[in-house]
């Protein structure tokens, strides 16, 4: 019986590899160490990141060696120590593959919350949710309640989502300037399952879809198991938004079927992109063929006050991507309630032409029969009472506090880290110093931190010099956070592999 379930094939592993720098990595005292431990290392380091899959075939020996230019004789010597320390399994005719040692926990390629045992021994960096904004939850909640009898004596599969919901959704578009029918939008279960289902029905297995680089993890994730080939386009400098030059030649060049972008606020960098790119992108992709998903989810989290909605609705921000292809033709656009409100709260939402809401509809039969009723009029009671506007004021003026808190702590602890302030969003995208954000993160844990590696936001191991902080703690969690990261920080650069030093103090 094969023990492996996925092939990782040499040149594709040295790729990986040589995004660590594996072979000029030093230990302690500055020394380097034996190549064949620098390579045990780097292998170990890609399957506690998750970036190399467990249960994934390696390559023989012989091929591994002539794709990273070394000997056999290291090569075999890299396999038999992570053989002994458990990140290895061999069977003689079926080769060897990928492993975790026994009490370990399985490395996730995405960014999944800690769960809430868990919290009291880690500060968790890893997501970038917070709280809910009572009392509003429990106000949407029981006027949920309230409304649910005539909805109880119904089936309750709603496919498209609730009426009401989705007419709610069509006029908040409308009084933004882009006219909305009910007919172009359907409720989803999150952003995520909005955003599978659009993946599912227009790129089919094998299918490029062009990313911004870097991008949001968990959607790269989602895209690479439904069998997309990924075609990263950088982002522009100091969190100007997109380079259009480089996108319109992917999408001249690559042709791809889709395009996942984020216009507001970026995850990870926070970049906002100008109304100008904003037009300029849909009108190359309308010329490229290309359909164009945008992800709303943190468009309402607009932090500098000279960005936040006035009372009277109006905005600075630019107008939506969808607003320069009215149609929904050429964009489709993805919004939620994660984000802007609560993870807890898992309702998104589609806006496209009423044809492809339609087929989207249709095809949805398949995977799931529609959004929980209970959670849909909740939100529409926000969206509808007046309640999602303080709610959301809330939630601005709370992560707006975390981030200056945090922004302070991370240059007071690590002077040497560099990256520009967002103007919205949930996160910070930070430069390490020149420091592997994969060891970071993998030493961040033995300290009692939780913090991704840029390369979960890259494609093909890209951005190992960065970690994405999230503005999800406040206050002294901030400032002990920042410690952590910086004894983090301390045990890369003194090539430290076994015990770690302990943080300064610990704030439960």
């Amino acid at each position: 019986m094969t023990e492996w379930t996925s092939v990782t094939g040499a040149a594709q592993l040295a790729r990986l590899l040589a995004s660590q720098s594996w072979q000029t990595r030093t230990g302690p005292g500055g020394r380097r160490p034996p190549a064949y431990r620098a390579l045990a290392d780097g292998v170990r380091l890609l399957i506690l990141e998750g970036r190399l899959p467990v249960a994934a075939r390696l390559p023989a020996e012989r091929e591994l060696a002539l794709a990273l230019a070394v000997s056999r004789t290291t090569v075999a010597a890299a396999y038999e120590a992570l053989r002994n320390e458990g990140f290895l399994a061999s069977r003689r005719g079926a080769g060897s593959w990928t492993a975790v040692p026994a009490g370990n926990p399985l490395p996730a390629r995405g960014l999944e919350p800690l769960p809430p045992e868990a919290l009291g021994a880690l500060i968790d960096l890893g997501c970038a949710s917070l709280p809910a904004p009572e009392p509003w939850l429990t106000r949407a909640v029981t006027g949920a309640l309230e409304s649910l009898p005539p909805y109880a004596m119904t089936h309750g599969d709603y496919p498209a989502g609730l009426p009401d919901l989705r007419a709610t959704l069509a006029e908040r578009y409308t009084r933004l300037g882009i006219p909305t029918m009910p007919e172009q939008i359907m409720v989803t279960t999150g952003a995520m399952g909005a955003i599978d289902a659009i993946c599912h029905l227009f790129a089919p297995q094998g299918e490029r879809i062009a990313v911004e680089s870097p991008s949001y993890a968990n959607i790269l994730q989602l895209m690479r198991e439904a069998g997309a080939r990924l075609v990263p386009v950088a982002m522009a400098d100091q969190l100007r938004g997109w380079d259009l030059d480089r996108w319109r030649q992917v999408l001249r060049d690559a042709a791809p079927r889709l395009a996942y972008v984020v216009a507001d606020f970026h995850n990870p960098t926070g970049a906002l992109a100008d109304e100008e790119q904003r037009r300029a992108l849909v009108e190359a992709a309308r010329s490229a063929g290309t359909v164009l998903v945008v992800d709303e989810t943190m468009t309402e989290l607009a932090l500098d006050p000279e960005l936040a909605p006035a009372p009277d609705g109006t905005s600075a921000l630019p107008r939506r991507v969808c607003a320069f292809d009215p149609a929904g033709s050429t964009v489709i656009t993805v919004g939620s309630a994660s984000k802007a409100f609560w993870a807890g709260m898992r309702i998104g939402w589609v806006r496209a032409a009423p044809d492809v809401i339609r087929r989207l509809v249709s095809a949805r039969a398949y995977a799931d029969l529609g959004t929980p009723v209970l959670e849909q009029l909740a939100v529409h009671w926000l969206l509808s009472g007046g309640g999602w506007e303080e709610a959301v004021r809330l939630r601005r003026d709370q992560a707006r506090e975390n981030r200056d808190t945090l922004v302070a702590a991370v240059r007071r602890e690590l002077p040497d880290w560099s990256f520009e302030v967002p103007r919205g969003g949930l996160t910070l995208w930070v430069r390490t110093g020149g420091l592997s954000g994969s060891r970071i993160a993998a030493l961040g844990e033995q300290v009692g931190i939780r913090v991704p590696s840029g390369p979960r936001f890259g494609v093909d191991g890209a951005f190992e010099g960065y970690v994405r902080l999230p503005f999800t703690v406040g206050g002294a969690v901030a400032d002990e956070a920042a410690v952590r990261l910086a004894a983090a920080a301390r045990l890369v650069r003194d090539g430290a592999r076994g015990g770690a030093e302990s943080p300064r103090s610990v704030v439960a």
